[in-house]
């Protein structure tokens, strides 16, 4: 094609853009299977806000849900590991980005886009976590001042106080540990760990094995309990109850699938192909076995209406069933511990993706940016800002409902992940690259079957269950999920556009689009053909293809390369132009300088 007296010989991409995959993603391969999984220890926390939340609808059913959507994890998360293992990319996000981004695509191409608005939905999944246990957490600590200490109730103005300044101290906490590096940050997982795992299984356990001192209102575990309250009166196993069930299902996998965290670091496991797969299934043994005794040990101990009474707070009267008045400290202690694990490992995943959108440009190229530990400190500090900001949205509202909304961006990005399983699987890109880990045989089918089962099943049911009084304002939840994940589809447009501008610059004279239409209306750069008309402004610079690479060319330096030249002293010199600076233009010849003295 011509335009402008240039004949184009671009093939295929019509637009050059940075957003060459390159291999070396600039993270450091600090870490082994067990950090990774250590780091991951915090998800098992996860559940005790679900809890409340389920049980208003499913009651003594959710112990069931909560098992068999730990094992759902299992399948899933296998082969979202083989993905990160090969690719040796952050989890669900980076795989999903380099999966469905083709060479040669264009920057406003659809698997681009594709690939960018899953990693959307992934970062979308953790970052509301890191606001909604800082508020947790901050309810632990207000009930232990009301009930422990017998304090009144805070004030609504107190309250939210209590959030920022604990969000600003954990917070400032987390990204201080995590600008050593992720060695750092596991590091202080494995303290949170020891304070928080080992006595949430000792509170749990007590109970079952009667040591305890039968303090507090509680009388003990019962099966029958749980038998009594399997369902609640009235459920009738019809088809809006079963949606009910699918709808739960999508909720809980937001805690209970959530260990497939240990893949989000993918690009900073020393030896990829035996840490990721180590760090995934003991991640998920720990959470399978917890996600089963936890709510097994809660609806055996307490009945529908006192988990209501509580709220996320279920097990207070737990530990102070089994250690009496102390049990209150002990409570408080664990849970806050074991939630601050949580937003690290929230914090450190969510900017993670973060830091690999932008190494592929769909998000600001300033979150890039790391320390000399290999730390992604812009996007940490992303976080948290974004953390403060939800703090507030969530003190005026409230935690199932921006859970709730979280949770539809967790389900599309797991659909999606098991997409982009299928397609490295199948494209001729990717299946014939090296795997160090490999899922189990067959697991192209479970991938098949899960990738329907996220799209068609999980999440029109969890809206059904939403807007049916599955959650508090779940119409809210709804169209904030949907807000939050459309509101990127516009902005990821702006981005590439001025990413485009950014990129475009000649190979030669390393004019960009502003300059050349600069220089063009400015300084009356006339075409050679029509000396009385200005050449017209281009939105983007010709792209010359040579064999696989593309060379940009401004339609000047493309006519002077091949003999036409648009600019009248260049034909007649066949000398290029200057572009060194913005204002004067000047020929770059000994002739110039003569010419200059002679003027003189």
């Amino acid at each position: 094609m011509t335009k402008h007296g240039v004949r184009i010989l671009a093939e295929g991409n019509s637009h050059s853009f940075g957003g060459e995959i390159n291999q070396d993603t600039g993270l450091v391969k600090s870490i082994d299977w067990k950090q990774g999984m250590i780091i991951a220890m915090g998800v098992p926390i996860l559940i005790l806000p679900g809890i409340y939340d389920i049980a208003g609808t499913a009651w003594g059913l959710s112990i069931f849900i909560w098992t068999i959507s730990v094992l759902q994890g299992f399948a899933q998360n296998l082969a979202i590991g083989e993905m990160a293992a090969a690719l040796e990319t952050p989890g669900i996000g980076g795989c999903a980005q380099k999966v469905f981004t083709k060479p040669n695509g264009g920057r406003y191409g659809l698997g681009r886009f594709i690939g960018a608005f899953t990693a959307w939905a992934y970062w979308f999944t953790w970052t509301p976590v890191i606001p909604i246990f800082t508020c947790t957490s901050v309810d632990y600590i207000t009930k232990y001042l009301e009930y422990g200490l017998g304090m009144e109730p805070l004030s609504s103005t107190a309250t939210l106080i209590l959030q920022l300044v604990f969000g600003v101290t954990v917070f400032s906490l987390i990204v201080y540990v995590g600008s050593k590096g992720l060695s750092g940050g596991a590091k202080l997982g494995l303290i949170l760990a020891l304070v928080a795992i080992l006595p949430l299984l000792v509170v749990v356990m007590m109970p079952l094995l009667g040591l305890t001192v039968g303090a507090g209102e509680l009388s003990g575990f019962s099966l029958d309990r749980i038998f009594e309250n399997l369902t609640p009166e009235g459920w009738g196993w019809g088809p809006g109850e079963f949606m009910m069930i699918f709808g739960m299902f999508a909720y809980a996998q937001w805690c209970a699938c959530a260990w497939e965290s240990a893949a989000t670091y993918g690009a900073e496991y020393k030896t990829p192909g035996k840490d990721v797969p180590k760090a995934l299934i003991s991640a998920g043994l720990v959470c399978l076995a917890l996600y089963f005794i936890v709510p097994f040990v809660v609806y055996g101990m307490m009945t529908p209406e006192q988990i209501e009474s509580w709220g996320v707070s279920t097990l207070y009267p737990i530990s102070q069933f089994d250690f009496g008045s102390i049990g209150l400290i002990v409570a408080l202690i664990l849970l806050v511990a074991g939630m601050v694990m949580l937003i690290q490992t929230a914090f450190l995943g969510s900017s993670r993706t973060l830091y690999f959108m932008g190494h592929e440009g769909n998000m600001p190229k300033m979150f890039t940016r790391t320390n000399k530990n290999g730390a992604p400190l812009v996007a940490m500090m992303f976080q948290f800002i974004m953390g403060i900001v939800f703090i507030i949205i969530i003190h005026f509202g409230s935690v199932g409902m921006i859970l709730a909304a979280s949770s539809f961006g967790f389900s599309f990005a797991l659909g999606m992940g098991m997409l982009a399983f299928i397609v490295a699987r199948r494209n001729p890109r990717f299946k014939d690259l090296p795997r160090p880990y490999k899922a189990p045989r067959g697991w192209f089918y479970v991938a098949c079957f899960l990738m329907c089962y996220q799209f068609f099943v999980l999440i029109p049911c969890l809206a059904y269950w939403c807007i049916n009084g599955g959650i508090e304002n779940g119409v809210f939840s709804v169209i904030i999920g949907a807000v939050i994940l459309l509101i990127y589809v516009p902005f990821w447009f702006v981005l590439q556009h001025k990413n485009a501008q950014e990129d475009e610059v000649c190979f030669l004279c390393k004019r960009s689009v502003e300059a050349y239409n600069m220089f063009v209306t400015k300084e009356k750069n006339l075409d050679a053909d029509e000396k009385t008309d200005v050449m017209e402004e281009m939105d983007s610079l010709p792209v010359l293809q040579i064999g696989n690479a593309h060379v940009v060319l401004c339609p000047i330096c493309y006519e002077l390369t091949f003999g036409f030249s648009s600019n009248p002293d260049e034909k007649a010199r066949g000398i290029k132009l200057d572009m060194s600076t913005d204002t004067k233009y000047r020929f770059n010849t000994r002739d110039d300088e003569e010419e200059k003295t002679e003027t003189q």
